[in-house]
């Protein structure tokens, strides 16, 4: 890999970004603010990082492409772990790829994921790699019903997943996943609960911080709700946030690491899974953190020193979909009476996508409050999210 002579790199710098989706446009628009400048590579014309960035549009595995971005960047990360790995190892061979391939080799695979949350001595939910309708069936009697089926690689928002709720199902489950033409594992349901998460940043110098613990709900498999201060006792909030510090240092992670857990009262932490990014649960610190995980990322593999990751107030992170739009641009052009009787802080975060598609992320809106009470009440209350 190319080297850094150590020093760090200050304002002025390019930021080259593999990915340009809503993760490399908050982090070029809080980057921007610090004085770096950015360019982005993705496909897609007018990308959402293209709007406030530079753009290269081109696939992300077209090599040519990514020698120009390593060209015009100082330094280059990834906004999304299903970056080509093989063009991940090449841009670090011609340039500086703190992040490096090896964790985006490892995060892309949840088979080789959970055997490094292990190496770093976390635990994670009981799993068996599959490989045969046979062994699945074997699984299920082992783990009983309910369990889940993935794949190893791809899938996100619930995509790659069936949960496999009676022995009728395992014939269809298999065949269905199998033809992604990837491993497949099978993890043991969880009876959590609550779903956590933390992000964890660690610099290129070594230091480590994390961000509050944020208590998250999904509806759909898509996250729907981040609840920061997550509603579990003191001692369950500093072991995830330890759990995540020790995995962003036994993984030696430059940037960001998210690290989804799952809390059960009765059996305590599990590790889901990881991603070394920027993370959707992580959008509450925009506003309600000292330092956003935008900013940390920037500083982490910049070298500068980690931001303070301290709370300054109750909030609620809330994503906006296709689906909810339409209503919420009709409320912003309104005075807000429900903010107003609740004695809240809406501010909303656009992505700048051209289609509002059902399900699509398409922003966020960060509800600050005196409690997270009062903020999911002003949620419930404005029919946004009952679309």
């Amino acid at each position: 890999m190319k080297q850094r002579n150590g020093k760090p790199l200050l304002a002025g710098s390019t930021i080259g970004i593999l990915g340009g989706g809503q993760l490399g446009r908050m982090m070029a628009l809080s980057g921007s603010a610090m004085g770096y400048r950015f360019v982005a590579l993705d496909p897609t014309e007018d990308a959402p990082c293209g709007q406030v960035a530079e753009q290269i549009v081109a696939a992300y595995n077209d090599r040519e492409a990514a020698r120009e971005l390593a060209q015009r960047s100082d330094v280059i990360t990834y906004e999304f772990e299903n970056v080509d790995a093989g063009v991940a190892a090449m841009l670090m061979e011609e340039s500086y790829v703190p992040q490096g391939s090896e964790l985006l080799y490892t995060t892309q695979h949840r088979l080789r994921e959970k055997r490094a949350i292990e190496a770093s001595g976390v635990r994670v939910a009981p799993y068996r790699e599959i490989a045969s309708a046979d062994e699945l069936r074997a699984g299920v009697e082992a783990f009983g019903t309910p369990c889940v089926l993935k794949t190893a690689t791809g899938g996100y928002d619930g995509k790659g997943q069936w949960v496999i709720r009676s022995a009728a199902e395992i014939d269809e489950a298999y065949e269905t996943l199998a033809k992604a033409g990837t491993e497949l594992v099978l993890e043991q349901f969880i009876r959590f609960d609550k779903e956590l998460s933390v992000i964890a940043a660690r610099s290129t110098t070594g230091e480590v911080k994390t961000f509050p613990a944020a208590e998250n709900i999904h509806v759909d498999n898509i996250l729907h709700l981040s609840i920061v201060p997550a509603r579990i006792p003191d001692g369950v909030q500093r072991e995830a946030e330890h759990l995540a510090a020790r995995i962003a240092e036994g993984l030696g992670v430059a940037g960001l690491i998210a690290v989804e857990l799952f809390w059960s009262e009765k059996d305590g932490l599990y590790v889901n899974e990881l991603a070394p990014r920027p993370h959707n649960s992580g959008h509450y610190t925009m506003e309600a953190c000292r330092t956003s995980q935008f900013e940390q990322h920037v500083r982490a593999i910049c070298g500068l020193p980690l931001g303070d990751t301290s709370l300054l107030t109750p909030v609620v992170m809330v994503n906006v979909l296709g689906q909810h739009v339409e209503p919420l641009l009709e409320r912003m052009a309104q005075p807000d009476e429900a903010a107003k009787a609740h004695g809240v802080a809406p501010k909303v975060h656009l992505y700048g996508k051209q289609d509002a598609v059902h399900k699509r992320k398409m922003g966020h809106v960060n509800v600050l409050a005196e409690s997270t009470d009062k903020a999911l009440q002003y949620i419930e209350d404005t029919n946004i999210w009952k679309v």
